[in-house]
Parts: structure tokens; C-alpha cells; sequence
């Protein structure tokens, strides 16, 4: 577990779930049995090795006759299974009634399908275990409820041409994510944008940006880098990153024009 918030909220279901269970005069075997989990994953669960999942919640309160006090974990266990960056920055999503993205080489992770984002994890170096994929991977599927969000609010992205091209997964991956990210165009809160390759002037060449403005009327930057992120809030540095997606925005194909770029691109792999 990478951060002590976290660590502490497993320790605690991992505690109620074997007091429960104890309570209930019943093994971890014959635990495991009733509620569609090995003896193996019970044990793992009590010890906090693995975070548990809903659907092992429900079922163990239900079997324990925990009233509700286990399910009832649900929601802060699966932000436990998080990690603290992502935690941080959905905390800033949610919060945001406008956010704009330049990415320059992969999909954006909003904009990511579930194979993509797998995909994506699994060419990590050193390589990441599956349960940290997968932990990965539920956290950024997890961001995109952003897009229902009641009042939803208005999303633009960059992409530029070689996100669009560059096949992780393979083909039928990158095809998925193409036919995804034309869906996701269609919704009226969010703008699509293609930066061609082929573009002599381009004010995005310092890297990716990304902006968020909260209810509250202020604006914030996010970055990420080969191994740390960090939230920005110096208003001279908003600034400049305001004005260079601004130019980033208005050097790109329009929306219009990007759509058909990306059903383009997505026939080249029929």
C-alpha cells in the first residue's frame, strides 16, 4: 500500500471482516465458500493484502449478518484501491465545472477505453503486477464518471495525430479506442481535437496540459512527469499554460474537422 490514508482503511474492513466472521463461528473456508471466494482471498482479505471488492462486501455482510456495517465500507474501501495521486486529482475533477487536455502521446485518460488503459499499464518499466494494473486500471475507468456527471461539465481535449495512430494493444484495441472516442464526441459538453502531425507551428511543444477550473471561479494546472505529478496553482503559471492551450486549441483541426479525421483513421484499420 503506497499511502498510509489507504493503508488504514484496509487494515480497518480487514479487522471487522475477520471479527464478523469469528463472531459468526465460521472458518475462513467456509467463509470463502458462502459468499463465491476461496479460503485464499478471505485470508488475504483479513490479513490486507488484498483490498476487498464490493460484490465480496455485500455478500460477506450478508453472510455474517453485519447489518449493514460491512457494506457500508464499500465506498471508502474502493477509493482505498486508488492511488493517492489519482485520489487527489478525481477529488479536483469532481470539483471542476470546465477541463481542458493536451495529450502528445497516448490517449487522454479520460477519453481511454478499459483495453486501452490496460494495455497502457502493462508496457510499464519496471513492470507492474497484475494486481497493480488492475488497481490502476479500475481508478482511471473509475475518472470517467465524470461524463454523467448532473450538471456535466465542459470537456475539451487535444489529441495530437500520433495518439490516434500508435497501436497499443495491438489493432483491434486501437480500433475500439477510435469507434470510443467518436462516441464520446457526440455527447454536447465535450470537444474533440486533432493536432496534425504535419502542423509547422505548434504551441504545445513544452509538453502535456492540462487545466481545471473549480466552481469557485479558480483555475488550476495538473502535470505529470516521468515519475511525479503535482497540481499547479500559481497564477502566472496558469496563466501561460491558459494562453498556450488557448493557441494549442486554435492550431488544431476544429471539432468538425477532427471527427472526420478520426473516422479517417479508423478506416484505415477495417
Amino acid at each position: 500500500m503506497e499511502d498510509e490514508e489507504a493503508a488504514a482503511v484496509v487494515r480497518t474492513v480487514a479487522r471487522q471482516i475477520k471479527l464478523w466472521r469469528k463472531a459468526a463461528d465460521l472458518t475462513q473456508a467456509e467463509l470463502g465458500a458462502a459468499i463465491g471466494y476461496g479460503e485464499d482471498m478471505v485470508s488475504a482479505v483479513e490479513q490486507g493484502r488484498r483490498i476487498p471488492k464490493p460484490d465480496f462486501l455485500n455478500a460477506a455482510d450478508d453472510v455474517l449478518g453485519a447489518g449493514g456495517k460491512l457494506s457500508a465500507m464499500k465506498e471508502e474501501v474502493e477509493r482505498a484501491r486508488y492511488p493517492k495521486s489519482v485520489r487527489d486529482l478525481t477529488e479536483l475533477e469532481d470539483e471542476a465545472v470546465e477541463m481542458g487536455a493536451y495529450s502528445n502521446h497516448n490517449m487522454h485518460g479520460l477519453l481511454q477505453t478499459e483495453a486501452y488503459a490496460r494495455a497502457l499499464f502493462a508496457l510499464r518499466s519496471p513492470a507492474l503486477t497484475e494486481d497493480e494494473i488492475d488497481r490502476q486500471v479500475t481508478a482511471r475507468m473509475a475518472r470517467q464518471a465524470v461524463f454523467e456527471r448532473v450538471p456535466p461539465p465542459q470537456l475539451t481535449f487535444v489529441l495530437e495525430e500520433t495518439t490516434l495512430r500508435r497501436p497499443i494493444g495491438g489493432r483491434m484495441v486501437l480500433r475500439h479506442q477510435l469507434e470510443h472516442l467518436l462516441e464520446r464526441a457526440q455527447l454536447r459538453h465535450v470537444a474533440i481535437q486533432v493536432m496534425p502531425t504535419d502542423r509547422e507551428e505548434h504551441a504545445g511543444m513544452a509538453g502535456p496540459i492540462r487545466l481545471l477550473k473549480l466552481r469557485d471561479g479558480k483555475t488550476l494546472g495538473h502535470s505529470e512527469a516521468q515519475l511525479h505529478s503535482r497540481v499547479i496553482s500559481d497564477p502566472r503559471e496558469i496563466q501561460i499554460l491558459e494562453m498556450r492551450y488557448g493557441m494549442i486549441r486554435a492550431q488544431a483541426l476544429t471539432p468538425r474537422e477532427s471527427l472526420a479525421f478520426i473516422e479517417k483513421v479508423l478506416g484505415e484499420h477495417t
